[in-house]
């Protein structure tokens, strides 16, 4: 027996009833299947913003019942039937739709695709690459499309977004370490000395940003890494120097976006666009072996709190309410 977070909903009639507890799972529930070839014994599991909708059933984010949700989970394989991985391995998996098709990792045990699996580096404990999760791993997929597009640290600042978020923190941390002068946004004051305790060398409030953004504005950032979309990212995009460039990866303001093509035919600006889910093993593989060299653990080890598996759903409801600061590891066997 094991014990998981189990999402369910349940139609009668017109009434739809939703459900999130703490359940005892035997190894017969896990997922069947010819490419579920992979058990892994989880260590940890982290929340996102994504597991937020799904455990409070704010969005639809679900799309198959009961769910274990938790779209990233770090531990040791327990039993495999495939030949990329044997027992005894240390695997980090994030996105591949875990915790909204599949069965996630809010759970002590996971059976997952040998595909969806990552290597984790001998230097890196599950504890930490939980911590880095989806969120860690986003953000420097971002750095790395900044880097392709010649945005280094003598192009000027660039501006993170959502920066007391988990993207942002790990943005700015990372940014912050490769050399860059990093520009924080948040709407949260209180979080100042936080941010610039993970690099940023100026904290400005986002409401600088969320408003209608004119079609160019004055130049202030080489570059940016986005996590909230809508106004926000317009104007980033308006206040972009010419060849610069901007990773957008969420929508925290919303899936909008009011811009207009000026800032890409008029400065040549580029808008990458940053899709963690589905991304081949190559470049996860290169976005790890990054991590473990551009973050500094002591920074990962200060934005980072744990919780029980009990505590999930707490903290939840506070990450859709923007009250949760940094990343949020979840150890599933406390």
């Amino acid at each position: 027996m094991f014990n998981a977070l189990v999402l369910r909903k349940e139609e009668a009639g017109e009434e739809t009833t939703f459900s999130a507890d703490v359940t005892q799972l035997d190894d017969s529930d896990l997922p069947e299947g010819p490419d579920m070839n992979v058990t892994v014994d989880v260590d940890y599991s982290t929340i996102n913003y994504k597991d937020g909708l799904a455990i409070t059933n704010t969005s639809p984010v679900v799309r198959t019942w009961p769910m274990v949700p938790g779209v990233d989970f770090a531990g040791t394989v327990s039993e495999s039937r495939n030949d990329s991985f044997a027992v005894g391995d240390r695997v980090v998996l994030n996105g591949w739709d875990v915790g909204e098709k599949h069965w996630g990792g809010l759970s002590q045990k996971a059976r997952v695709s040998a595909d969806w699996l990552t290597p984790l580096d001998d230097a890196m404990s599950t504890r930490n690459a939980a911590a880095i999760g989806t969120a860690g791993y986003t953000a420097m997929l971002c750095v790395i499309a900044l880097e392709q597009h010649n945005v280094n640290p003598d192009s000027g600042p660039i501006i993170v977004t959502g920066a007391a978020g988990g993207v942002g923190s790990t943005a700015v941390a990372i940014l912050s370490k490769l050399g860059y002068e990093v520009v924080a946004s948040t709407g949260r004051p209180e979080e100042s000395d936080y941010l610039t305790a993970l690099g940023a060398n100026e904290i400005i409030d986002r409401e600088e940003l969320s408003g209608p953004a004119r079609p160019l504005n004055k130049t202030r950032f080489a570059g940016g890494v986005d996590a909230v979309g809508s106004h926000t990212l317009a104007n980033v995009l308006s206040m972009t120097q010419p060849d610069g460039c901007v990773a957008a990866c969420g929508l925290a303001q919303g899936m909008d976006l009011p811009s207009s093509v000026a800032p890409f035919i008029l400065r040549g600006v580029t808008l990458a666009g940053i899709n963690s889910v589905h991304v081949p093993q190559s470049r996860r593989k290169v976005a790890w072996e990054r991590l473990a060299t551009d973050l500094d653990i002591a920074k990962l080890e200060s934005m980072t709190t744990e919780v029980p598996l009990a505590g999930v759903i707490d903290v939840a409801n506070d990450i859709i309410e923007g009250k949760v600061r940094g990343r949020v590891v979840v150890n599933v066997n406390a």
